[in-house]
């Protein structure tokens, strides 16, 4: 059995890679989905449910390569969740505000609906927020635009903090060893082009879709704080 997973990008994917495959392609492999196409769902709330964002979504995950569904909680027209969620082989969560996603998810329950999902066996994944979200912490912009805060408030189907966009964006990496190192919760951290392929709560790979692209785990020790580059596999290799 494959177990509960999650495949958590750092970067990446359709939306930031719209000509390099690598990573959603490898995200539809660990479905295990034989004989028809996977069920990708997309869950854009921390854009807002950008109609544009939704729309390179479904370009990228066309008839040919996923049976793709929306589902929307701006202008929600799923009543049971629970059903449509557990029907899917695959969550994906977009990028966008981290804060307002986990306030929205948990007005309509759907934090609850994620939690049962993963232990039937959806996989989870996402980009930015959609990699913040599972973790018990992480590091965001949703407070401001041109800085980073701490936001010890995700989900928790993950144990510890995750920190997307590592080489991506000026402030992620200082932020994170600045905040990991005054007691903030250990964790990882992906550059962009990384993906993090948890199962049961635990790290079994990291995969690129750039050749040179990290990962870190990320820890306190003796009042400092340790950055450990971990093992990535370049998928373009295979």
């Amino acid at each position: 059995m494959p177990g509960s997973q999650i495949f958590a990008l750092g970067g990446g994917g359709f939306s930031m890679e719209p000509d390099n495959p690598l990573l959603d392609d490898h995200l539809l492999s660990l479905t295990g989905v034989t004989g028809r196409l996977p069920r990708v769902c997309f869950v854009p709330t921390a854009s807002g449910d950008s109609p544009g964002y939704v729309e390179r979504f479904l370009d990228a995950f066309s008839p040919d390569r996923a049976e793709a569904s929306v589902l929307s909680l701006f202008t929600r027209t799923v009543t049971d969740l629970d059903a449509f969620v557990r029907s899917q082989d695959v969550v994906y969560v977009g990028g966008g505000n981290t804060a307002n996603l986990l306030a929205v998810w948990r007005v309509h329950g759907l934090d609850r609906v994620l939690k049962d999902a993963y232990d039937d066996g959806v996989v989870l994944a996402g980009i930015s927020a959609g990699m913040n979200c599972w973790f018990e912490a992480s590091v965001t912009d949703s407070f401001d635009a041109n800085g980073c805060d701490p936001l010890p408030d995700g989900l928790g189907l993950l144990a510890g903090s995750g920190c997307p966009h590592y080489d991506g964006e000026e402030l992620r990496r200082g932020t994170y060893l600045d905040l990991v190192r005054g007691g903030f919760p250990d964790g990882y951290a992906a550059e962009d082009g990384v993906g993090l392929h948890f199962r049961d709560g635990e790290l079994v790979d990291v995969v690129t879709s750039r050749p040179g692209a990290a990962a870190y785990g990320v820890r306190a020790a003796d009042g400092d704080v340790v950055e450990e580059r971990l093992a990535a596999r370049f998928l373009g290799d295979q």
